[in-house]
């Protein structure tokens, strides 16, 4: 039987990948990806065949990779991240359904929730949720009743996909809805390409956070009612006790 792999390259650098990541990636024979994340790879696998798609063609990629494994090869399908945390995971199974005599395994990797949060400091140490503002295939309208409900429930939030040339407003959009329940001055940070070249963060309120121009590269994170900033860094309590 035929191998399928759905790997998880984490952020970016090489040095982020998991060690079973880079096995995966040694022991197939073809590797496939959306164009940017099989550039990030390329280099340190020149011996595989290497197939991309563009961004939208996800269902097309899927069929590509299966189609190639039944010629016998091993194939891997690369996603930045974690491949099950807005991934290709699910998809691969759904269109993997069609193709029985391939089986397939997901490969973890850092997604970009946790690799942000090593540069800001310790946001995530207390509850926290993941929230993608890309309308593309999730209604604003439950976008909006997540980010409240979150924000209600006390939640860090880490904010995906915060901007783009069509969506240059939803990251303030987001953040007046936020304003609703957390406090002005609630401390936020933001991280933009993580674990790549011009990797660069900063730590401001919400407020300021409202304000503040990002792009599609940058991951937001917006604190809890404890947040708060420790030498320069963005950090959440847990709550030990004689600290």
């Amino acid at each position: 039987m035929s191998k399928m792999y759905v790997v998880g390259i984490g952020p970016g650098a090489y040095e982020q990948m998991t060690g079973k990541a880079i096995r995966a990636l040694q022991e197939s024979d073809v590797i496939i990806g959306y164009t940017v994340y099989v550039d990030l790879v390329k280099e340190y696998f020149p011996d595989k065949e290497f197939m991309t798609t563009p961004m939208k063609k996800e269902v097309d990629r899927c069929v590509l990779a299966f189609k190639e494994a039944q010629k016998g090869k091993n194939v891997s399908m690369i996603c930045s991240g974690d491949a099950g945390v807005y991934g290709m995971a699910g998809l691969m199974y759904e269109v993997g359904a069609s193709y029985p005599d391939v089986e397939i395994e997901i490969i973890p990797g850092v997604t970009a929730a946790l690799g942000g949060a090593s540069v800001l400091g310790a946001p995530l140490i207390h509850d926290f949720c993941l929230i993608s503002l890309s309308d593309l295939l999730t209604p604003w309208e439950k976008i909006e009743t997540r980010l409240l409900c979150a924000s209600q429930a006390d939640f860090v939030i880490c904010l995906y996909n915060p901007s783009s040339h069509k969506r240059h407003d939803y990251l303030q959009k987001a953040c007046d809805l936020m304003l609703r329940y957390k406090s002005p001055e609630t401390v936020c940070g933001i991280v933009s390409n993580i674990a790549r070249e011009g990797e660069e963060y900063q730590i401001m309120t919400l407020k300021e956070l409202r304000d503040t121009q990002v792009d599609m590269f940058t991951t937001v994170f917006i604190g809890n009612s404890q947040t708060k900033e420790l030498s320069g860094k963005m950090v959440t309590p847990r709550g030990y006790k004689g600290v």
